[in-house]
């Protein structure tokens, strides 16, 4: 089986959009949340997530635009996108985004859970070994997938062995993909990256395609219509930086 893996989107169309042709032909696509805020098409990202994700997680940023709790929590330019988006939704998309299930949530393939910022919490962000040492001990199942960082990559344990997972890549510009094996007896904690808003210092789109069968995770980049997706924030009358971080990655 083929898992499509997806984070942090952040209402960016134009990433999402390169990101399913890039990653065909796969059998499942899991969605780890945050499928609104800083970008300027949270309707168009959400249509396509309710016609094909056979998973959704909420994000924080789902919570907020979906005005299930405070924006106060976020940073000015946050805030403002937030707000933005919960007008913006349809009637209809405000209702989905509501009913979004917080994680962990589990697929019908065996020995995987899908979350939003940790298993153990769905704000909090594993950023070192420091914060992946609790869920890789407490976690349920052998392999987690979560997103909230932005950041692409992992975190690995095999008995007292830990590794930090960073995939290896070439360009800046192209589409490329780095694989991973997965190891008998080893536990994973599997970040996609972001497929809108990256903070890994590359522009690219990020997914991973967990394919359960081959025993191996498939992390990928892919450019996408950077220029457009800008120009639709700018449209909305969002923040200009939120613009501008596209090309940064950061």
């Amino acid at each position: 089986m083929r898992a499509l893996i997806l984070s942090d989107i952040h209402g960016n169309l134009e990433a999402l959009t390169a990101v399913l042709a890039a990653a065909e032909p796969y059998d499942a696509l899991w969605n780890l949340g945050d499928m609104v805020g800083y970008g300027g098409s949270p309707n168009e990202v959400i249509d396509l997530m309710r016609a094909k994700a056979q998973i959704n997680v909420r994000g924080n940023h789902d919570r907020v635009g979906a005005g299930l709790s405070s924006a106060l929590g976020f940073n000015p330019v946050a805030r403002a996108a937030a707000m933005w988006t919960k007008d913006e939704l349809t009637p209809e998309n405000l209702a989905w985004l509501r009913a979004v299930p917080q994680g962990p949530v589990w697929p019908e393939e065996p020995g995987v859970t899908c979350v939003h910022g940790s298993p153990l919490n769905e704000d909090q962000y594993i950023l070192s070994m420091r914060d992946a040492w609790a869920p890789l001990q407490q976690m349920t199942t052998a392999i987690t997938f979560f997103g909230h960082t932005h950041l692409q990559g992992g975190f690995s344990q095999k008995e007292h062995d830990w590794h930090e997972i960073k995939p290896q890549y070439r360009t800046k510009n192209e589409a490329e993909s780095w694989t991973m094996a997965i190891p008998e007896g080893t536990r994973h904690l599997i970040n996609p990256g972001a497929v809108g808003q990256p903070r890994d210092c590359d522009w690219r789109a990020a997914f991973v395609i967990y394919d359960s069968e081959a025993k191996e995770i498939i992390y990928h980049r892919v450019p996408y219509d950077l220029a457009g997706a800008q120009g639709r924030i700018l449209m909305a009358g969002l923040p200009e930086r939120l613009a501008a971080r596209l090309r940064e990655g950061r």
